[in-house]
């Protein structure tokens, strides 16, 4: 007879969104079981944001290195030692995964359970060793995995992912990406930077989800400066005796060879060992759960759903905050506490860095855009390139989103998804100090535009009428 376990939440997937769920549980007072086959650590930490900023950051050297001239400062040649790039980035993220580990290591033995699960009823789960577990509520934290479409899933040794790619032992002479979402849109760039040939595919013929289409102009300008773009192509692949060749139509044609494809098409949920069906909850077209990302309830059902499972926002913070949601919640059911979401908010971190927040023109909104190609602070630093768009609701002009492809883009946009959450106007923040010669003050022409759109006078900040390089 199959070992019984009892518990008040069990949480399926040790990753961010599940460690964050079981957290907010026990601190609720719930007793908990956290089920994971691994417990390897998080994706953020093994394969995902830290061994990308990893190689992006060698990938900054290597260029600052070659932009040293601008300033009239001479760098002999410019000599990369692949090999001892991708040591680093191996090096300091197994550092990241080990202290992930060991933090995972200081949750109670007998609340971590190392195996796979699966439903049998809405409230009892079956492990692949034979136990079994009842819980009064179950949190599904399974995480994602990478796609890999059909045409290219024969290329074998030479096919990447970003589960891979931070494996290999040396940066390659040629390297296809096929996608130009934030994953390939990074290491594409990283790797050309590196002295790698790289040529970036995509059936559609827009980056990184930039909804601006200045914004996405100046992207654009700025990542086929780097390496080759083919937009809006459809790809066939074979392999060869020492890699892959692809062949492309479409917008344009041709065929080329490589040593490795990086496949970046998405990260679909992990959902098919589940046996979602014995769980008895509605699942949508795409075979997710239908929950309500407020409370991350699947339906009235005492099953929650967090992370990248839930298929909306793959984004650690948003992660962190699902667990949070739903640990809290699975405890209070079947009450249900409603959650102030954050506003959207991503970023790639191209260099420059491009961010999304919130809502677009789309919604027919008021708009204000800034060119930082004469920008003072960018012009300085010899990186004055780039286009923000702020995107604001009549007849106040509240902050309701961005579009950013800029110098510190990263930083900016922490600032206005602040600002945005705290419903602030364009008046308000110009009404803010802005330190002179700053990358912020790049800030300004987009304001302006915006307020004077609105019946909101302009407000009397004191550098008004001073030119925007200066």
């Amino acid at each position: 007879m199959a070992r019984m376990l009892r518990c008040d939440v069990a949480i399926i997937g040790a990753g961010t969104a599940g460690l964050a769920a079981e957290r907010a549980a026990r601190a609720n007072g719930a007793s908990t079981l956290l089920i994971d086959p691994y417990f390897n650590g998080t994706t953020c930490a093994t394969v995902g944001c830290m061994p990308s900023k990893l190689l992006i950051a060698a990938s900054h050297a290597a260029h600052a290195a070659r932009s040293a001239d601008h300033f009239g400062i001479r760098v002999p040649e410019i000599e990369i030692d692949g090999k001892a790039v991708m040591q680093r980035v191996r090096d300091e993220r197994d550092r990241f995964a080990r202290l992930t580990r060991e933090s995972i290591a200081d949750i109670p033995d007998r609340i971590r359970m190392r195996a796979r699960a699966k439903f049998i009823a809405a409230n009892s789960l079956e492990l692949d060793d034979g136990r079994q577990i009842e819980a009064r509520r179950v949190i599904i934290a399974t995480g994602s995995r990478p796609f890999v479409p059909d045409q290219f899933s024969a290329l074998g040794k030479c096919l990447l992912t970003n589960e891979n790619i931070f494996d290999l032992e040396d940066l390659p002479a040629r390297l296809a990406v096929i996608g130009s979402g934030p994953i390939g849109l990074e290491l594409a760039q990283a790797m050309a930077r590196l002295g790698v040939r790289v040529m970036l595919f995509d059936q559609n013929d827009r980056l990184g989800g930039i909804r601006c289409d200045k914004v996405h102009a100046a992207l654009k300008e700025i990542i086929a400066a780097d390496l080759t773009l083919k937009l809006g192509v459809e790809l066939e692949a074979s392999t060869t005796d020492d890699g892959a060749r692809l062949s492309w139509s479409g917008a344009s044609s041709g065929q080329a060879e490589f040593d490795h494809v990086l496949v970046a098409t998405g990260r679909p949920p992990n959902l098919e060992s589940l046996d979602l069906s014995a769980a008895g909850i509605a699942l949508d077209d795409d075979g997710v759960p239908v929950h309500d990302r407020n409370t991350m309830q699947c339906g009235d059902s005492s099953i929650f759903l967090a992370g990248d499972v839930a298929n909306d926002l793959p984004l650690l913070h948003e992660a962190s905050q699902d667990g949070a949601i739903a640990g809290r919640n699975a405890v209070a059911f079947p009450a249900s506490m409603q959650a102030d979401r954050f506003p959207h908010f991503s970023i790639t971190f191209t260099s420059p860095p491009v961010a999304r927040i919130g809502q677009s023109e789309e919604d027919g909104v008021i708009t204000g855009t800034a060119d930082f190609g004469d920008q003072g602070r960018a012009r300085v630093e010899g990186r004055n390139e780039g286009v923000l768009t702020l995107y604001a609701a009549a007849p106040d002009g509240k902050l309701i989103g961005a579009d950013l492809c800029t110098p510190a883009s990263e930083h900016l946009a922490h600032m206005l998804t602040w600002a945005i959450q705290q419903g602030q106007t364009a008046s308000q923040l110009l009404e803010r100090p802005f330190y002179h010669p700053t990358i912020e003050e790049g800030l300004k022409q987009a304001l302006r535009t915006i307020c004077a759109a609105t019946p909101i006078d302009l407000p009397q900040d004191q550098d008004r009428g001073v030119p925007s390089g200066a």
